[in-house]
């Protein structure tokens, strides 16, 4: 048999007169903020993160304007697309490098590798293109780049083969030693030397027959 409790009156303190029984007090209900209310996300406290940063900006103002122009006259149709690219690649791979110089040698070598790739994608699509390719449109700034050197020096350079073009420039408008040179081909010095040698030769020929 269920039983039923009913709730008592508590009497009252002395000296007071009895009144109607107190309507029962609920417990205290706690609030919380709404779910959609949230406090903000505090800033990044990794200090790694934040070296990173700041070096590859520090990176991107003293070295752009020659990493563009490297690729430029490396025979780049994107010169800034591919400086791009090299600085996201070297943003993603900041840990592995020692230093600011290594970090500078990497960007140059990663500027003459995607080149030198663009280069080769763009040859093997004319080669199965069924139409003849009609000539790039530079763009604003790459030819702004390429007015500040000799138009028919440019243009001989741009026929030489990709190794002699690279070590060339490389040499001759970075101001590269032989090893920074081997470096940033992947080549070794010796290999840096008889790329130079011959790109000069085939240069100097091609300059003379344009006279």
């Amino acid at each position: 048999m269920r039983r039923t409790i009913r709730p008592t009156a508590v009497p009252p303190p002395a000296g007071q007169p009895a009144g109607p029984a107190a309507a029962p007090v609920p417990a205290p209900v706690s609030v919380s903020a709404p779910a959609s209310v949230s406090a903000p996300a505090p800033a990044s406290a990794d200090p790694v993160e934040r070296e990173r940063e700041a070096a590859v900006a520090r990176l991107f103002d003293q070295h752009y304007a020659s990493m563009l122009r490297l690729a430029a006259l490396l025979g780049a149709d994107d010169p800034e697309n591919i400086v791009a690219e090299a600085y996201y690649q070297i943003y993603r791979k900041w840990r592995k490098l020692r230093d600011a110089e290594s970090a500078e040698a990497y960007l140059r070598s990663t500027v003459c590798n995607l080149t030198r790739m663009r280069i080769r994608h763009l040859q093997v699509a004319r080669r199965h293109a069924e139409a003849p390719p009609t000539d790039l449109v530079a763009s604003a700034e790459n030819s702004a780049l390429l007015r500040d050197d000799q138009r028919v020096l440019v243009g001989a350079l741009q026929q030489l083969p990709a190794r002699q073009r690279e070590a060339l420039v490389l040499r001759h408008w970075l101001g590269l030693k032989e090893s920074e040179i081997a470096a940033a081909m992947g080549i070794s010095a010796g290999s840096v030397k008889t790329h130079t040698a011959r790109g000069l030769a085939a240069l100097t020929q091609a300059m003379e027959a344009r006279r």
